[in-house]
């Protein structure tokens, strides 16, 4: 095995787990690439906000120096959870933590990202490079071929590339299969103003509506925003099989507004008052367990290894918690492949129970008793 100082680690994805691994590498004096199909930090929209738990995400960000960081930027009232039912009855109103030292406080996904970018040395991040092909050279190493032109190699390859991730390749056949959920996204802005009745039914943290297969869920993002979610049991095609074109914001709405009716008012209000228009949203997740055999040089973090439905609540978590988990197995290994194989022995069976739990966690949210199945979950956690 190399010495730690000319290991050569590509990291194929600068989401939260890529980034943290690159994070917890350099501060120990590994040098780490990350290559990201993006064009810029600022190319894209990132999403709405995440709960950091104490065991896993807080403490990725323990292991790579961030936490006081993260404290800082942490929103601890968007820890509040309502559940509604269809008519608006609210099921259940639990209160935020404290401090952003209790609970899960909440980080926009965007903030977080940004935290984790601006900790790593300049020029860690190669943006633009959308990985075309992993080329196995023997002994471990790969070379990497970009759709720029660009070539890398690498000694230690780590797939942190999302759900449809191409490194995956080199170890498993898998797939992401659709879960028969669909969310369509829309979104608020400057919403305690501009729609202050649906920005109180919301609350400060994340509001759910759930019956008969059906949700709407609306969730506090930083700068005034609440992001929405719709959710419907349904098949894939629904849009084409309704005949609606998804850049019609009009038609989306109108068959959203017949998927809820007899819904109250005010919630179809955070569905139909959109400052955003809609975006449809399958819901994928791979075979649960996701195990592929052990191959020097290469392993998976985060979706790439184990996506799940977002109804665990740990799908960043863990993806942080990998690249922790990974970067320390690297740094403490007596060679390489042992390191690997030491994470991927824990990894494994960590990330099946958790997508074991999310898969039981949408069929409960999306179910014909969804109400009363997510309130028992809900009043068991708070």
């Amino acid at each position: 095995m190399p010495t730690t100082s000319s290991l050569r680690v590509g990291i194929v994805g600068a989401g939260p787990g890529g980034l943290i691994c690159a994070r917890v590498l350099q501060r120990h004096g590994v040098p780490v690439t990350v290559y990201d199909l993006d064009s810029s930090r600022t190319a894209r929209d990132q999403g709405g906000t995440l709960d950091m738990h104490r065991d896993s995400g807080r403490r990725a960000l323990a292991e790579a120096g961030l936490l006081d960081g993260f404290l800082a930027l942490a929103r601890p009232e968007g820890g509040q959870m309502r559940l509604l039912g269809r008519t608006g009855e609210v099921l259940l109103d639990a209160a935020a933590p404290r401090s952003a030292e209790e609970g899960d406080p909440e980080i926009d996904r965007g903030l977080l990202r940004g935290l984790l970018l601006d900790s790593l040395a300049p020029g860690t991040v190669r943006w633009g490079h959308r990985l075309e092909r992993a080329e196995p050279l023997g002994g471990g190493t790969h070379r990497l071929h970009f759709t720029n032109g660009a070539t890398a190699t690498t000694d230690l390859l780590v797939g942190a590339d999302g759900a449809w991730s191409k490194v995956r390749g080199l170890l498993s056949d898998a797939r992401p299969g659709y879960t028969g959920v669909t969310f369509v996204e829309t979104g608020l802005d400057d919403a305690d103003t501009r729609h202050p009745r649906l920005a109180a039914l919301t609350g400060d943290g994340t509001m759910m509506a759930l019956d008969d297969n059906r949700g709407v869920i609306a969730q506090r993002n930083g700068g005034g925003h609440i992001r929405v979610y719709a959710g419907l049991r349904t098949d894939e095609a629904w849009y084409r099989r309704a005949g609606v074109d998804l850049t019609d914001a009009a038609a989306v709405r109108a068959v959203l507004l017949d998927a809820f009716g007899g819904w109250s008012g005010d919630l179809l209000g955070l569905v139909t008052d959109t400052d955003t228009g809609y975006v449809n949203r399958p819901l994928y997740a791979l075979p649960v367990p996701h195990t592929w055999p052990h191959t020097p040089g290469v392993t998976l973090l985060g979706d790439a290894a184990h996506l799940m439905s977002p109804f665990s609540g740990m799908g960043a978590n863990l993806a942080m918690l990998d690249g922790a988990d990974l970067a320390r197995a690297v740094l403490a290994g007596p060679t390489l492949d042992a390191a690997v194989t030491a994470y991927e022995n824990v990894l494994l069976p960590r990330s099946a129970a958790a997508a074991e739990g999310a898969a039981e966690g949408l069929a409960g949210a999306f179910a014909p008793d969804s109400a009363e199945q997510t309130l028992a979950h809900l009043a068991g956690r708070h």
